[in-house]
């Protein structure tokens, strides 16, 4: 389910920034799609920092992805 929710939030028009919250607790930004990229097979995704650091993250370790509302309220897609 995470990998499916992962695409609708890379191909939503209008993309809004988003955060993937891991099962290890760590969180990681997602500022913008073209800081995401994805391995063919889907199930792996690098996600690029402004500072050109990257995670490299199996998505069956994602447990949450959120995503900021527009007025810095918070919305969650799990």
């Amino acid at each position: 389910m995470t990998l499916e929710k992962t695409r609708e939030l890379y191909d939503v028009e209008s993309f809004r920034p988003f955060v993937m919250h891991l099962a290890d607790g760590r969180e990681i930004p997602v500022v913008h799609r073209e800081f995401l990229a994805s391995a063919r097979s889907g199930r792996t995704v690098i996600v690029f920092r402004p500072d050109d650091s990257f995670n490299i993250v199996d998505l069956l370790l994602v447990t949450d992805l959120e995503v900021k509302g527009k007025n810095s309220s918070k919305s969650k897609k799990s």
